[in-house]
């Protein structure tokens, strides 16, 4: 009898162990996913909030202000008063400095710096890469430095090298060989300042746009060269443009927006060469130093802020362009 009660016992144990194995049915294999999926998603958001936060506060936020504010009449201390599109109409029919001198400037320093400064990173990260690394990052830092330093570099060595007075760089130098009788004016004459002005912006456009341009030409799988030469490239400029452009699509693109959106937000350049917001007769006034003009000096927020809009609507139009021509096709 005993025998028999232990014999019960075991089988009673290895029932309960077998339907402890039993797989959990469907439904509640349902609900567990759904749980750790809604608890991914919590984390993914708490983690994800301080930037959605800071972008909102800080970018989405004030554009929605400036198109707002672009539709009144706001002088900073009363409150606004509706004009409608009267900004934008006065903007394009009636300021003459923006339609002859402002937009003029910002279109012909943007198309001169913003495709220049992209072509030269290009071609400095190309060469780059083909050097050992060791001699690379030193390169690349004194090439990427200007960027950083930039306001600083205008004012200790820009304005001292095109100073106005004989003991300029320039002027001293081209004074002392004869090749002019008095000192120039550099940085307030409507003739030189766009020029100094495109100058220093190409020599400290190798930015975050060179840098990206670098990585994505140090990650190319060297294999793909092999292949191509064996598949019949001949020379350095059909690997560039048969194996090299086309496998960093995406860092081309964005080095391309950054451009667009460097040279169109640039203002200060004219400000800190020649010393003045407006330079000189608007030689070298752009669509930043107008909004800067009417907004901080004038006081006038709402024309100022539709400027703005007006600026934001360019690169916006411009870097779709961009997109467009550059993006990869899958």
């Amino acid at each position: 009898m005993r025998s028999d009660a232990i014999i019960e016992d075991f089988e009673k144990k290895e029932e309960i162990v077998e339907d402890e194995k039993k797989p959990e049915s469907p439904k509640e294999e349902k609900v567990d996913n759904r749980i750790g999926q809604t608890r991914s998603t919590i984390a993914t958001i708490v983690m994800l909030l301080p930037y959605l936060l800071s972008f909102f506060v800080f970018i989405v936020l004030p554009v929605v202000l400036a198109m707002i504010l672009s539709f009144t009449n706001f002088n900073s201390m009363t409150f606004p008063s509706f004009v409608g599109f009267s900004n934008y109409i006065n903007l394009f029919t009636t300021d003459n400095v923006f339609m002859q001198k402002i937009l003029p400037n910002t279109i012909l320093f943007a198309v001169i710096c913003g495709p220049v400064g992209y072509i030269l990173s290009f071609l400095l990260a190309w060469m780059l890469a083909q050097i050992p690394k060791g001699p690379r990052t030193i390169l690349a830092l004194a090439i990427y430095s200007p960027s950083l330093t930039a306001g600083v570099a205008m004012q200790v060595v820009w304005v001292a090298i095109f100073s106005g007075d004989a003991n300029g760089y320039l002027n001293a130098f081209l004074l002392n060989n004869g090749f002019i009788n008095e000192a120039i004016q550099w940085l307030q004459s409507e003739k030189y300042l766009m020029p100094i002005m495109i100058i220093v912006t190409i020599w400290g456009s190798m930015g975050i746009g060179f840098l990206a341009m670098l990585s994505g030409i140090l990650n190319i799988d060297s294999e793909l060269y092999e292949a191509a030469y064996i598949d019949g490239l001949r020379n350095r400029f059909q690997e560039i443009i048969y194996v090299t452009v086309p496998s960093m699509k995406p860092q081309l693109l964005f080095g391309a927006v950054m451009a667009v959106v460097s040279t169109f937000q640039a203002g200060s350049i004219g400000v800190q060469l020649s010393g003045s917001n407006p330079t000189p007769n608007y030689a070298g006034s752009l669509i930043v130093n107008h909004i800067e003009d009417y907004g901080y000096i004038r006081y006038e927020m709402g024309y100022a802020s539709a400027i703005s809009v007006v600026l934001l609507l360019f690169i916006y139009i411009i870097s779709k362009v961009v997109r467009k021509v550059l993006a990869s096709k899958d």
